[in-house]
């Protein structure tokens, strides 16, 4: 016999011929049923290895992955579905497709090979034209697998690179959200016996609140609270720009730079007009925003106040009776001629204001009722006794017990205090206070 035609000699896995086309797997423990399935699968152009048992197609399999593999179901040592069983446990890049070969045709037979992971069966004797047949039909199964793979590996780098974004979007978020958290300069002050307190909290990186105060002269000091619609980067780019309009500076700030007629600032009413222009001739964007504004005569215990759309303002007395103050108002930077009116209210010794955004008030609860008003009063109730950034935290607490801690909208508040008994000598207006330690985690500072 020549060499060209002597079969070539049994091996635990026959080396693969370096040929065009797909990989195909043998494992038959007869080398007769090897040679013959070998034959037509090259001439269809595969490549073909062989393995005349389980644990030697399983060796091969951990140093290459056949795209196809046609095993016999009965060997000796380890049948064909414990080999699939195996092949189907490996760690791999792509994925085998497994036919098992048989003679057995009950159906229970057959569904104890699927469930070992075989993809599909061929009954011995085998026809040539149905074994080419059936790699066909996996032929499709595996470019599918392919397509998808690729799509998976492509969008995995698309995610990859979303995810870098992401981080360095984030990364300018905290910062952002340090420079909006500085545009409260101060979060507490004293004007004799009149305290003021503020707490703002974005609901997440950057808000649209806005709350401070400014001193306009010896008895007087102007106190807002603004709450930008939407959120993110749009109303916290509109926060700083009405917060340098807010600013102490008698050259920046609207307030002081425009009254006329010797007044020290303008009126409440004419500072919701100014922002209602400025929206409407100088930005013309869509975002509006509520505001109350209050004009306090600390050393009279008066309040002249404008409310543009925001939250009620409630007052509590020093017998503990509640009352929500102002007639809403319209927002400011929808209409072109809104009406606006002030209102006064008087602070006596014991009594104290909150206004607060509607983040607090239509907060809501996992199943959807909001807190409004009246949720807001009883927990001004249940902690009539604290005072200061301490009653704040303890009504930002509640807000956030009630709604699970999913808040879907910043918070922010103002709280003015008409103290039984002066804090600091007369005549010597704002002693502003350090901010106060907050080691609540749901606080935006």
């Amino acid at each position: 016999m020549s060499a060209t035609n002597r079969p070539a000699p049994a091996s635990n896995a026959a080396s693969v011929p370096q040929t065009a086309g797909r990989l195909v797997l043998l494992v038959d423990d007869s080398r007769a049923q090897r040679r013959m399935l070998m034959i037509q699968l090259q001439r269809a152009g595969y490549r073909v290895a062989e393995a005349e048992s389980g644990q030697a197609a399983l060796d091969f399999c951990a140093m290459q992955e056949p795209d196809f593999i046609l095993s016999d179901w009965i060997m000796p040592g380890m049948t064909g579905p414990d080999f699939c069983r195996k092949f189907r446990a490996l760690t791999k890049k792509g994925y085998g497709y497994f036919i098992l070969l048989t003679s057995k045709t009950d159906k229970a037979d057959i569904a104890f090979g699927l469930e070992a992971g075989a993809d599909d069966f061929l009954t011995k004797p085998i026809s040539g034209a149905e074994l080419l047949a059936r790699l066909m039909a996996g032929e499709r199964i595996l470019e599918f697998q392919e397509k998808l793979r690729a799509s998976n590996a492509q969008l995995q780098k698309t995610l990859d690179r979303l995810s870098l974004a992401q981080e360095a979007l984030d990364r300018d978020l905290r910062e952002a959200r340090k420079l909006q958290q500085g545009l409260v300069r101060e979060r507490s002050g004293r004007f004799e016996n009149f305290e003021l307190s503020l707490l703002l909290r974005p609901a997440g990186h950057i808000g649209g609140d806005l709350v401070g105060f400014f001193p306009i002269n010896e008895n007087r000091v102007g106190v807002y609270a603004i709450d930008v619609s939407g959120h993110g980067v749009t109303a916290a780019l509109l926060t700083a720009r009405l917060a340098a309009h807010l600013s102490g500076s008698t050259e920046q700030n609207v307030a002081l730079r425009a009254a006329q007629n010797g007044q020290d600032a303008v009126p409440p009413i004419a500072l919701a007009h100014f922002f209602n222009n400025m929206l409407l001739e100088e930005m013309q964007t869509d975002t509006y925003f509520t505001m109350v504004y209050a004009d306090i005569d600390y050393r009279e215990g008066v309040l002249r106040m404008v409310q543009a759309g925001h939250p009620h303002p409630l007052v509590q007395r020093k017998n503990q009776e509640i009352e929500l103050v102002g007639d809403g108002g319209m927002p400011i930077g929808i209409f072109g001629r809104p009406r606006f009116n002030e209102f006064e209210v008087t602070l006596a010794p014991g009594d104290r204001l909150l206004i607060s955004s509607d983040g607090i008030t239509e907060a809501t609860d996992p199943e959807g009722n909001m807190l409004c008003d009246e949720g807001l009063k009883s927990f001004v109730r249940g902690h009539q006794a604290l005072q200061g950034h301490n009653f704040l935290d303890a009504i930002s607490f509640c807000v956030n017990q009630f709604s699970h801690g999913d808040r879907q909208d910043d918070i922010s508040a103002v709280l003015i205090e008409h103290r039984e008994s002066p804090q600091t000598k007369p005549g010597r207006g704002l002693q502003p206070l350090p901010a106060p330690e907050n080691n609540d985690p749901d606080s935006g500072t």
